[in-house]
């Protein structure tokens, strides 16, 4: 079976994408320096998959380890990009680090297939390139135009973006795949792969389940004085497992030469906003566990609200994210339940 290169492939997105490859057949080689990750995730995805895929602890943007890779495994078709540094918040405060890492890492990774003869991407992106959508295009779709970024983190998205446009318009051989995620969250249903964040979660349902369990003494909810109609953020919350599926499906098109332009892009969402309350509160009542949290003010970099308009991804790309909410948070809980005992 054909051999997908994952970048960032012991990472929670990157892991549970890791497991539908190879539950469709697919070998896969993961390159991963471990900066937000933890090599044990391997054996999550063995005692899912039955097998362990391959595994480099390297940096996408070392150009002479990324080389010696492709030159290992030269029978690699395509590869799926996660590697980079994600953490809104973190972003504004270490931008010089964000634009490093995110930037050099795709550049590097596209440099490589150039120069191995792989001419298959797909990037991990995110919906924060639309910035803070006015409302006549809410729900977001992909026509929606490309704001200003309001962190630096969304930022390296817009540019990476337009690296890799420039690069398919220089390059006639390469075929791209951008999928923009809205919130990731849960957990792989067998619990033995999930979202392992080192130090403070930087991301809500994370710190949702280890205040539940204990870990942390309160949550803190980031303003409830935002034009919404509980006043927390809205986002579209997409289960991990949906998220990964469709990056197979990704995949699947390139290698069929399906793909109708040579850059195409997808909104992968739910196509339903959920405010930062309504997480919890629904969180609450499936698990029957209190989580204390606290009103504080509003986090800077943060969006107001947004969430997809996934048909092109439905009906072109042949995937739903359906998964019920409710499902989801019980997922994530029972991982959380997992790695405290």
């Amino acid at each position: 079976m054909a051999r997908i290169l994952v970048t960032g492939g012991t990472g929670y997105i990157g892991s549970h994408t890791v497991v539908e490859l190879m539950q469709k057949g697919y070998d896969v080689v993961i390159v991963d320096n471990l900066s937000n990750s933890d090599q044990a995730v391997l054996d999550g995805i063995a005692a899912i998959v039955g097998t362990c895929p391959d595994f480099v602890q390297g940096d996408c943007c070392d150009t002479a380890a990324m080389d010696a890779l492709f030159a290992r495994y030269n029978d690699i078709v395509g590869v799926i990009h996660f590697a980079a540094s994600k953490a809104v918040n973190e972003s504004v405060e270490q931008p010089l680090k964000y634009y490093r890492n995110n930037l050099m890492s795709l550049i590097t990774v596209l440099e490589q297939m150039k120069k191995h003869d792989v001419h298959n991407i797909v990037f991990s992106s995110s919906c924060t390139v639309y910035g803070q959508p006015s409302a006549e295009h809410l729900p977001v779709d992909e026509t929606a135009p490309i704001q200003k970024a309001l962190s630096p983190y969304g930022n390296t998205k817009q540019i990476n973006e337009n690296i890799i446009r420039d690069e398919a318009h220089a390059d006639a051989q390469l075929r791209a795949t951008i999928l923009r995620y809205f919130n990731p969250i849960g957990a792989h249903p067998s619990a033995m792969i999930g979202e392992l964040p080192n130090g403070v979660p930087q991301n809500l349902l994370p710190f949702v389940t280890q205040t539940a369990i204990g870990l942390r003494k309160e949550l803190k909810v980031f303003g409830d004085d935002y034009n919404t109609p509980d006043g927390s953020c809205i986002r579209d919350y997409i289960y991990v497992v949906d998220l990964a599926k469709a990056h197979v499906k990704a995949v699947e098109r390139m290698l069929a030469n399906q793909a109708e332009e040579q850059v195409e892009v997808f909104n992968l969402g739910t196509g339903k906003g959920l405010s930062v309350l309504e997480i919890l509160n629904t969180f609450m009542q499936v698990t029957g566990v209190n989580v204390p949290y606290q009103i504080v003010g509003r986090r800077e970099g943060d969006i107001e609200q947004v969430w997809a308009k996934p048909d092109k991804a439905n009906n072109v790309l042949g995937w739903k994210a359906d998964t019920p909410i409710e499902d989801v948070l019980l997922s994530a809980w029972k991982w959380e339940q997992k790695i405290r005992k």
